[in-house]
């Protein structure tokens, strides 16, 4: 934890549930960057120092990785009101990939994703929603998938969670924009980090060129430039969007 002095209420605030992996870190840095303190996530190695020399104050929470555990969001949130005061935004991820046909599916491989994919947006939003409410305004995004805007072959119960999810979004989204809170979603598919790889196979350069050549744009996205997208929704700038789902796929959503 940064024994960095109390930040004063016109700094922003933003949390990213999970700077571990994936485009928490980029996107912690980013929001750093751009003149906010931060409550994080079991961050990895590094992380804290780096953010505290581009100027943020920093509230480290650890054992907050599973955001299916009913606490751990609300860990987060209570850690951050405690040091700042109030959180202008929130971000997380999350996810269980299961993938296989449909007809070779079991219960189990249902709860797994449902879990992971819906039960954990769930959470997040329960716990980071209501204070913003309270206060009249925030912002919240959860980066989910593009799966769950199309049929997804090899994996159905993941994407059809993923689409529950989404809705999720846009119908809390609707319940709080009368009180000045903003909630959207930025779903990803075909990205260049280790579970999506693994869950693939595209860690074979074979499998990884058709994979590549499954998507428009002919290549996988990087997490650093997935967390210049999902900054606009989270670092103040742009006000006027709420409930929307936007698939970052490189056009194949």
């Amino acid at each position: 934890m940064s024994e960095a002095a109390q930040p004063s209420e016109a700094r922003r605030v933003a949390l990213v549930a999970n700077t571990d992996f994936y485009v928490g870190p980029p996107l912690a840095r980013l929001l750093a960057e751009r003149g906010h303190d931060l409550v994080v996530g079991d961050p990895q190695p590094g992380l804290v120092e780096e953010l505290e020399a581009l100027g943020a104050t920093v509230e480290v929470v650890t054992g907050v990785k599973d955001l299916s555990d009913p606490v751990a969001s609300g860990k987060l949130v209570a850690a951050g009101l405690a040091r700042f005061g109030h959180l202008d935004s929130a971000a997380a991820f999350s996810g269980r990939v299961v993938t296989g046909r449909f007809l070779q599916s079991s219960i189990d491989d249902l709860h797994k994703v449902v879990s992971g994919c819906l039960e954990a947006p769930y959470h997040f939003l329960k716990a980071v929603v209501p204070p913003m409410v309270e206060r009249g305004e925030g912002q919240v995004l959860l980066v989910t998938s593009a799966s769950g805007a199309r049929a997804t072959p090899g994996a159905p119960l993941y994407s059809s969670v993923r689409a529950a999810a989404n809705h999720l979004v846009r119908n809390v989204a609707d319940e709080v924009a009368r009180n000045g809170v903003q909630v959207n979603a930025v779903g990803t598919n075909f990205m260049d980090f280790p579970e999506f790889l693994r869950a693939t196979g595209a860690t074979d350069p074979v499998v990884r060129e058709k994979i590549e050549a499954a998507v428009p744009m002919r290549r996988l996205g990087t997490v650093e430039e997935c967390a210049a997208m999902c900054a606009v929704f989270v670092d103040g700038t742009s006000r006027f969007a709420t409930g929307q789902f936007v698939a970052y796929a490189g056009g194949w959503a």
